[in-house]
């Protein structure tokens, strides 16, 4: 079967059975790019959902945190076979246009050591496949092509939305997304790229954010980046942070990078070889220098009650009760010497073994040995 433009919007939407057009139309340069490309990241996604639900079991979701297995299980599934869709349909109508598809090898073992490790990268996952899209659409020239991806970006903002939920964040947490240069976009997912996957665009040199700790408003944060080596000369180096529907970037010496108050959202950050700020347009900003980047990060400052329900507190897991075991000269310590002999009480009985039976030994306000019950006789 062979699938025209005039078919890709119906494809795109509700993948079915579909006889090919009595003709075929050729594209345009820019748009084979942006379908090369767009079909080598929705093979990295389809890749790493599968890659993941292969691995995990119904335990390592609870053990991460989830209220039930079933609940992520199951929306990881549904985004898995959305984005095997998307795969298969951009392959076969690069095919349909007499392009070879870019088949690229994906490496995720980095990031598949756990579901705690493995939810955010998704959430990643799906804001830089959005951003992509946004970013891809100037350069697609076809109409029917254009109204196509606009059919699949909204489905992974949708598949965005309910993996902020996972992640203990606010569902939609900014009023805008950030279109991504494809540079930008390959300096992210780059780093499950392997082997031969030329797609003929140079990616920005990649950025990392090396902080241990959760990243919060008020945190510095720190950097590692193949820019960043002992012979680089950083003093003038700024980072550069852009959250959506913001006009330009944020900028700070990188020296003293830290997350500014009033931030909920995915972040981007870049490093510049200047105070300039980076604008949120893709045409002025490929035309200024950067040095890494940009890294994503995610900045929660804020949560949705729906979320707390599929994970609460974010997948904290309570420590598990500590049992001290005393020996018998410790717990001795701990009941006071009387410093003189109690006078008689009529209405105190001594029981049969000599104890008395008065208000039993308190600690802190917690009762370590209970006050015997008085004889009814």
């Amino acid at each position: 079967m062979r699938l025209s433009t005039a078919s890709l919007l119906t494809v795109a939407v509700a993948p079915i059975a579909v006889s090919a057009a009595p003709f075929r139309r050729s594209i345009d340069n820019g748009t084979a790019t942006v379908l090369q490309f767009a079909n080598v990241l929705e093979g990295l996604e389809s890749n790493f959902y599968a890659q993941a639900l292969g691995k995990f079991q119904p335990s390592d979701f609870t053990n991460a945190g989830f209220a039930s297995s079933s609940i992520p299980i199951q929306q990881f599934t549904n985004i898995a076979s959305d984005e095997a869709i998307h795969f298969g349909t951009l392959q076969a109508v690069l095919t349909d246009f007499g392009q070879q598809p870019i088949n690229c090898s994906y490496d995720f073992s980095s990031v598949l050591t756990s579901v705690s490790a493995m939810t955010p990268v998704a959430r990643a996952v799906e804001f830089v496949g959005v951003g992509a899209y946004l970013g891809a659409a100037p350069l697609i020239g076809d109409p029917i092509v254009l109204a196509a991806a606009g059919s699949i970006v909204t489905n992974e903002g949708r598949h965005q939305t309910i993996l902020n939920l996972m992640n203990g964040a606010t569902s939609v947490p900014q009023a805008f997304d950030i279109p991504m240069l494809p540079q930008e976009v390959l300096a992210i997912a780059g780093a499950f790229i392997t082997g031969p996957c030329d797609l003929g665009i140079t990616p920005n040199v990649p950025l990392s954010i090396t902080n241990t700790g959760n990243v919060t408003t008020g945190t510095q944060l720190q950097f590692s980046s193949p820019a960043l080596n002992a012979s680089t000369d950083s003093t003038n180096f700024n980072c550069q942070m852009l959250t959506g529907g913001a006009p330009f970037t944020i900028s700070q010496p990188l020296n003293n990078c830290i997350v500014p108050q009033g931030i909920n959202g995915p972040v981007l950050i870049w490093i510049t070889p200047d105070n300039q700020p980076l604008p949120n347009n893709l045409q002025d900003r490929q035309t200024q220098q950067v040095v890494a980047g940009p890294a994503v990060t995610f900045i929660d400052t804020v949560g949705d009650e729906l979320g707390q329900m599929i994970r609460p507190n974010n997948g904290a897991v309570a420590p598990p009760p500590t049992t001290v075991t005393l020996s018998p000269a410790q717990a001795s310590s701990l009941v006071p010497a009387p410093s003189s002999p109690p006078a008689a009480d009529p209405n105190n009985a001594s029981n049969s073994n000599g104890t008395s039976s008065g208000t039993g030994v308190i600690v802190n306000g917690v009762s370590l040995i209970p006050a015997p019950t008085p004889s009814s006789s």
